[in-house]
């Protein structure tokens, strides 16, 4: 009898063995020797220009000296009162649940279908493929030509960094659409700010879709190695989507936790014995 439960036993020890997700599957940054420093010895940063794509929406406000009144020849739909007597016109910043900013879906300036903005008063401008800091500058060279020169300025910006988490249903509280009011993101303080991954997302197959002005690139990133911070892709771009792969050990119950893949093997176990000792009965 020892000896038909030895081998239940032997693969009850080996499948515990293979089948625990280990730290290094789950810790983050762990040294790599393909990591780029600079002759300082520093991590150089990698942080990719945003180039502006089809449908984007922006937040125009054009701030003038008291005595350059924007809104008589912007449009006044938006025009506001400042401190200081001047005047802002634009789309304001404003509040939204998930789903996006509604205030600014309804006010803001759209990048339409054929790459161009329409700004009242100025017209339309060619926006796509160009950087925020490009448009802003050539309206602010439009109105110049209709205000004094120094008596204005032209702030344009997006709604913050918008980027988007699907996981599977044990990440469900990192996933959905997100939002950061920060010039740069990285790929671990976006985790950070949610909460973190827990042990059934490969780290080693973070998937990230980003839109480029030519179309849609797929990157894939591994976070458990440091030179993941040499990759243009560890920095968070405006509408970026980042799919949480599952760990093919936890789909089966396998990896979770230490007793979770105990409890799983012997019930593998139980049931190839129970259908054994059937078949021999027979």
């Amino acid at each position: 009898m020892m000896k038909f439960y030895k081998y239940p036993l032997f693969l009850l020890l080996t499948l515990f063995l293979t089948s625990c997700i280990t730290t290094k599957d789950v810790k983050y940054m762990q040294p790599s020797e393909s990591l780029v420093l600079n002759e300082e010895g520093l991590i150089p940063y990698n942080i990719p220009i945003y180039r502006i794509t089809k449908n984007d929406m922006f937040i125009l406000n054009i701030v003038t000296t008291p005595k350059g009144d924007a809104a008589q020849f912007y449009s006044s739909l938006n025009a506001s009162s400042g401190s200081g007597g001047g005047s802002t016109t634009g789309a304001g910043s404003a509040g939204a649940g998930g789903g996006g900013n509604a205030y600014l879906y309804t006010n803001g300036l759209k990048v339409d279908s054929n790459g161009d903005i329409y700004v009242f008063g100025i017209g339309y401008l060619k926006a796509e493929g160009k950087t925020i800091e490009d448009l802003a500058k050539e309206i602010q060279e439009k109105v110049n030509e209709n205000f004094q020169e120094g008596k204005s300025e032209v702030r344009l910006n997006i709604d913050g960094i918008t980027y988007y988490v699907l996981g599977d249903i044990e990440t469900v509280g990192i996933t959905g659409e997100k939002k950061a009011h920060k010039n740069t993101l990285t790929l671990t303080e976006a985790i950070s700010i949610n909460g973190g991954l827990n042990r059934t997302v490969d780290r080693k197959n973070i998937v990230v879709y980003r839109k480029f002005p030519e179309g849609i690139k797929k990157a894939q990133i591994d976070l458990t190695r440091e030179d993941v911070m040499n990759s243009p892709y560890y920095y968070v771009q405006n509408g970026d989507e980042i799919f949480l792969t599952t760990q093919r050990r936890s789909l089966n119950g396998f990896g979770k936790d230490p007793l979770q893949t105990v409890v799983s093997g012997v019930s593998i176990i139980t049931t190839a014995l129970s259908i054994y000792l059937l078949l021999k009965n027979l």
